[in-house]
């Protein structure tokens, strides 16, 4: 299975103006801990890391240390999420039948997940991970007045890996251009051109860094791991 990891975010978040993938938590930078999951996970076979050349010669640096076994490409990012996989898209092998794509800030997937990702893709179009959300959410007017509480049942908070027919998919962001929509993830682009995604359970765990509160939690999980 393929693998494209975005990884072109600077963590202003963290109050830092470098690429929040090069933080560290515990012994190995937070890019180091994505990499090592895909590199346990059985069904990945290919990763490219989707990120600006200006972080090249440190996600070199990295990888020679992982001294992963299996093949990584680097791929030239966009200015925003869509465009850089727009541009890891056509960076896949002509063999690519399905693609995951996973947030390089999701740094504590586990290997799991990857490959229980990976063997549902094989069985539909599209799929997110996702976990059922537990706090009531509330939809709220710009002047802060409550317009309605939907029901907890029907929400999930999505995650990634997020798994696609990769034909479909580059389908999907040519349309987006066309009609210049700005989405958040791959599964809106698939939403919008009305094809089917479905959930796969994703794990409580699998928190995006972006805080340096995240940092902490992220530090707390991983020890508990040993």
């Amino acid at each position: 299975m393929y693998l494209l990891i975005p990884a072109a975010g600077v963590g202003k978040r963290m109050g830092s103006d470098r690429n929040k993938l090069l933080l560290k938590v515990r012994s190995q930078t937070i890019l180091a801990w994505t990499l090592l999951s895909a590199q346990a996970a059985d069904e990945i076979t290919w990763i490219g890391i989707i990120s600006q050349p200006i972080d090249w010669p440190d996600f070199k640096s990295i990888l020679a240390n992982l001294r992963l076994t299996k093949p990584v490409e680097l791929i030239i990012g966009g200015s925003t999420r869509q465009e850089s996989v727009y541009n890891g898209l056509q960076a896949l092998p002509a063999t690519a039948e399905q693609v995951l794509i996973h947030d390089g800030a999701r740094c504590l997937v586990t290997p799991n997940l990857l490959n229980s990702c990976a063997q549902a893709i094989r069985q539909c179009s599209g799929l997110i991970a996702a976990v059922p959300v537990k706090d009531t959410i509330k939809v709220v007017e710009e002047s802060g007045i409550i317009q309605s509480t939907p029901d907890r049942r029907n929400l999930w908070a999505a995650q990634t890996p997020q798994g696609f027919n990769v034909e479909l998919l580059k389908q999907c962001h040519a349309e987006g251009v066309r009609q210049s929509w700005e989405v958040t993830d791959d599964a809106a682009l698939f939403e919008k051109c009305g094809i089917e995604v479905r959930i796969v359970e994703g794990e409580e765990t699998n928190l995006k860094i972006t805080t340096p509160q995240d940092l902490a939690i992220a530090e707390f999980i991983l020890s508990s791991r040993k």
